[in-house]
């Protein structure tokens, strides 16, 4: 299939990546590609040249949409790729299970479609970074494990690296999802459903004591420019198997991971999991817990690079303008030492 507009817009394109049909009926994939020769925004300073490519995988209840992290990701040299996995954002189609699969071992095909793409086009752009959010962050770490030497870096946004805040609770809930998902993969699960994060997302407003949106001088963020039928306000639905395919991942986490290239892992520097709204939501991660993260991110590697945030939500890199900029100095500072190559160290740009 061809590339295509895409919905973010002048700069960005897409293309459909046929799978295999699954247990759960006809899949594809899609890939976003930044050109920033005709994105009217980007960098003037953007290298006509990529020397590396990136690989972007979102999070639950998302698809890909950060213009930014494409646009910085360019500035610093690189080419940028956003893979919505089956069943999300681009991806969706009719009938389908929204965000449905029974093992997260299936995403390899669509990963491995879009490295071969990437790699098709890049020429010598050929070495590839993995980045994921959230759960995206929980399977790029697992394929990057089961993938030694594939990519030259991982970077990992906040990632779910573990069920809840304690690994007894999984010990203890592990056995009774998987005869739930063995009986019944598909049933809708109960658990408990906020707009919180959604709301966080949405800007600052008036109602919330905050300045309005597009109020002048604004230094913070305006609200993102989210597509309702991709990101719903209260998530997709829960089922068992897919909730199984994440405890069995989290698992593996836990028995320890030995990613033998460079990771970097961002995160906000405080986490609340709320029970009702407060302003404070909009400085924290309030989705995921982040003693919890940090203890399991450093045993993912030999060499693991963690950065706190401070007033960073969950998804770091959809922050306040402020913290944003900070996390993606973060993000250049890794590439410039990890990723170019060694002839182009030392050459003093910034992103």
């Amino acid at each position: 299939m061809s590339w295509q507009p895409d919905v973010l817009g002048p700069g960005f394109v897409f293309r459909y990546l046929e799978l295999l049909d699954d247990d759960f009926g006809p899949a594809r994939a899609a890939l976003v590609r930044h050109d920033p020769l005709n994105d009217p925004d980007a960098d003037p300073h953007t290298p006509a040249h990529p020397t590396f490519s990136l690989l972007h995988i979102h999070g639950w209840n998302d698809y890909n949409h950060n213009r930014a992290l494409a646009r910085q990701v360019s500035r610093l040299g690189g080419a940028f790729y956003g893979l919505d996995l089956r069943r999300f954002g681009r991806s969706l189609q009719e009938n389908d299970l929204h965000g449905y699969v029974d093992s997260l071992s299936v995403y390899d095909e669509e990963i491995g479609a879009a490295l071969r793409i990437i790699r098709a086009e890049q020429g010598a752009a050929r070495d590839v970074v993995l980045m994921g959010h959230s759960t995206g962050g929980l399977i790029a770490a697992l394929w990057t494990n089961h993938h030694p030497g594939a990519v030259r870096a991982l970077i990992l946004n906040a990632p779910w690296l573990e069920t809840v805040s304690w690994a007894a609770v999984r010990t203890i809930a592990g056995p009774v999802v998987e005869r739930l998902a063995r009986r019944s993969p598909t049933s809708t699960l109960r658990t408990p459903e906020t707009s919180f994060y959604s709301r966080v997302l949405s800007g600052w407003t008036a109602d919330d004591g905050e300045r309005p949106l597009g109020t002048e001088g604004d230094t913070f963020y305006d609200g993102w420019d989210l597509n309702p039928k991709w990101r719903l306000e209260r998530s997709i639905p829960i089922r068992a198997g897919w909730l199984n395919a994440i405890v069995e991942g989290h698992r593996e986490v836990a028995s320890g991971l030995e990613i033998t290239c460079p990771i970097l892992v961002l995160m906000s520097a405080r986490s609340v999991l709320p029970s009702k709204w407060d302003p404070v939501l909009r400085h924290v991660d309030s989705v995921l817990d982040g003693t919890t993260m940090a203890e399991r991110a450093v045993q993912l590697g030999a060499h693991v690079t963690v950065v706190k945030i401070d007033g960073a939500v969950h998804d770091v890199l959809l922050s306040e303008r402020p913290v944003r900029a900070a996390a993606l100095e973060e993000l250049a500072r890794f590439v410039r030492g990890y990723v170019f190559p060694l002839g182009d160290l030392g050459r003093g740009e910034r992103p």
